[in-house]
């Protein structure tokens, strides 16, 4: 399967063209940032291929992507989303963030296209059991909040992975319990609102992406974490939805599906 990889020059993206580059079924044919355009693949990733990162996403057209890796960030991730599928090129997309109306347009576009998308705002596959565990437990324990946190770079807080559990929290448990929120003179101390779930979020030099999800109950804790120490962890998952994409269905939210 061809390959493009949107965000090249990044952390994530050069990852992602090193995973690529090392899969036997898979072919790295095109990278592609706006920031690091102009300089070699090799030089950007490690890799051993005769690339150059473009500028421009017309780039997976010429060079025939069947599938592009999108992994920039909020401000460029829908329009780029929705390019893809406008021009017939599967989408992974790890970068959150995008706008309410820009998912609904590519969602629109994977169902009457020909080609579909996979957006999962956490590629661990101990990420996604995390998820999948809070979910669980929200159903006997509906007392929780969540705290995430990643390196001092990240731009989005809360992450789309502290997002997402919470929603998948708020769905599954059965009330949703009023619990105290600070006074008048220290607005924001007890975390962000999401969905009837309180999530707080760190930033911190030596911090890659770690979540935590606190249960409280009579008498007794429930503390779930996962910790990502690389961003070699995210791989498997990327390497996974390139391969699933165009099996599926239109758009699909979340690595959970695939597993």
């Amino acid at each position: 399967m061809r390959v493009g990889v949107v965000g090249a020059a990044g952390r994530m993206g050069a990852e992602v063209c090193r995973a690529v580059s090392g899969a036997d079924d898979l072919e790295l044919v095109a990278a592609v940032d706006r920031a690091g355009g102009g300089r070699a693949v090799r030089e950007v990733a490690g890799v051993d291929a005769d690339l150059v990162v473009a500028d421009e996403l017309a780039a997976l057209t010429d060079a025939g992507a069947e599938v592009a890796v999108e992994f920039t960030g909020p401000a460029s991730v829908g329009d780029n989303l929705c390019w893809l599928l406008e021009h017939g090129i599967h989408a992974v997309v790890g970068a959150t963030g995008i706008a309410d109306e820009q998912l609904e347009r590519a969602r629109s576009l994977a169902a009457e296209g020909a080609a579909n998308a996979l957006l999962a705002p956490n590629f661990a596959i101990g990420a996604v059991l995390l998820m999948r565990f809070a979910e669980q437990a929200a159903r006997h324990l509906p007392h929780v909040e969540v705290v995430e946190l990643h390196h001092d770079q990240k731009l989005d807080a809360p992450s789309g992975t502290a997002l997402r559990t919470a929603e998948m929290i708020a769905a599954a448990r059965a009330e949703s319990p009023d619990v105290p929120l600070g006074d008048d003179r220290h607005p924001g101390a007890r975390g962000a609102d999401h969905e009837g779930v309180r999530v707080h979020s760190l930033r911190l030099p030596g911090l890659v992406a770690h979540q935590e999800v606190v249960f409280g109950g009579q008498g007794q804790t429930l503390t779930l974490r996962h910790d990502s120490l690389d961003r070699s962890s995210f791989m498997p998952g990327v390497l996974l939805a390139c391969r699933r994409v165009a099996s599926l269905d239109g758009l699909v939210v979340g690595l959970d599906r695939l597993l």
